[in-house]
């Protein structure tokens, strides 16, 4: 079965959590995202978001990326 979230990347920065989704899945398309931004609502299998902190400079992850 594929991976479908990563919690270990939590506080991670954004680019290496990326680099680890694409490892584990590279058949999805992942969205890096500011925290707080407004996104369109709706699930999609072929995507994952990666909500970041834009105000902290190694901009880490904020909350478990899944697939949706």
């Amino acid at each position: 079965m594929s991976k479908t979230s990563w919690p270990e990347v939590v506080g991670w920065p954004a680019a290496e959590a990326v680099t680890q989704i694409n490892s584990d899945r590279p058949d999805v398309a992942i969205e890096v995202v500011p925290a707080g931004t407004n996104v369109a609502p709706g699930y999609k299998a072929s995507r994952v978001r990666v909500f970041f902190d834009a105000g902290d400079a190694s901009g880490p992850v904020l909350y478990t990326p899944v697939v949706g």
